[in-house]
């Protein structure tokens, strides 16, 4: 949670005490320039959320709790192989903040609200869930089917411009009934210096999420991976095989319903085919 910062109270000299000579040399005060009339989004919201609640940034609702986790990794089958297997702990969702976000994401969020709403947008309520601030970082969360528009938006806004896409991580909650697979997309702006995430999800039954491959290329492989080890299956990428794991290995490894231990060798008796006969992307 981010706390808004008072601005601090007018200090120096008091106004009856300023000598009247110098302001009578110097003549009327210039007015303000053209930069100094200007007022960034970010301030204007702030000043508005602040006007509303008081200043701080507040959440909107509690932790949202999907479940308990025993063990390090939540293992079941042969058994939990960390050493920790008498680890319990809940595993809670943080919750959506409420405006003021505070540093410059109330700034971002008005600069997507605009585009996401103008003609051909899919609008920002429709686009977007909402955005969780937790441990100094932000995570805007989307609904898979408009996640290109959001990505589109985020990347070509000039007051956005997400310009690299660092790759892609596939988590996996079985206990979120309905949102099992999550994926989560690490966003840098060279252009700002700014860091910020996505994160879509999708059900165990139905694990489809929009290839984001048109817009940052160089997610072809990290999609690829989150296919293999997750089972995430990603529309329109040119060519979503296994990257890691052998083409007919069963399963994906880094699922929470994967054996942890005890699993056969599965590699035992593998060939590696000849060039000519390996598959090809066409």
């Amino acid at each position: 949670m981010s706390h808004g910062e008072r601005p601090e109270g007018p200090g120096g000299v008091a106004p009856s005490e300023v000598d009247d000579t110098d302001a009578a040399v110097s003549g009327p005060a210039p007015g303000p320039s053209e930069e100094q009339k200007r007022t960034s989004r970010a301030e204007r919201t702030t000043a508005r959320a602040a006007a509303e609640g008081g200043g701080v940034a507040a959440t909107a609702a509690e932790a949202e709790v999907v479940g308990v986790r025993r063990g390090m990794f939540g293992a079941s089958g042969p058994g939990d192989t960390s050493g920790y297997g008498g680890l319990v702990r809940t595993v809670a969702m943080p919750p959506f903040a409420a405006r003021p976000y505070g540093a410059w994401w109330d700034e971002a969020a008005d600069v997507l609200v605009e585009v996401l709403d103008g003609d051909g947008g899919p609008g920002y309520d429709a686009a977007v869930r909402g955005l969780v601030v937790h441990r100094g970082e932000a995570t805007l969360h989307v609904r898979r089917e408009h996640l290109l528009a959001v990505a589109r938006a985020l990347r070509d806004d000039p007051d956005l411009r997400f310009e690299l896409c660092m790759g892609v991580s596939g988590v996996h909650f079985p206990d979120d009934t309905g949102a099992e697979l999550h994926a989560v997309y690490p966003l840098l702006s060279i252009t700002h210096n700014r860091r910020l995430s996505l994160e879509v999800s999708a059900p165990d039954a139905d694990p489809h999420v929009p290839s984001v491959v048109p817009v940052w290329p160089s997610n072809d492989w990290h999609e690829r991976e989150a296919w293999d080890f997750f089972g995430l299956v990603f529309d329109g990428h040119p060519a979503l095989t296994r990257i890691q794991m052998p083409d007919d290995w069963p399963g994906h490894p880094q699922r929470k319903d994967y054996p942890l231990g005890g699993i056969p060798v599965e590699y035992k008796g593998a060939t590696v085919p000849p060039p000519d006969t390996r598959r090809s992307y066409g």
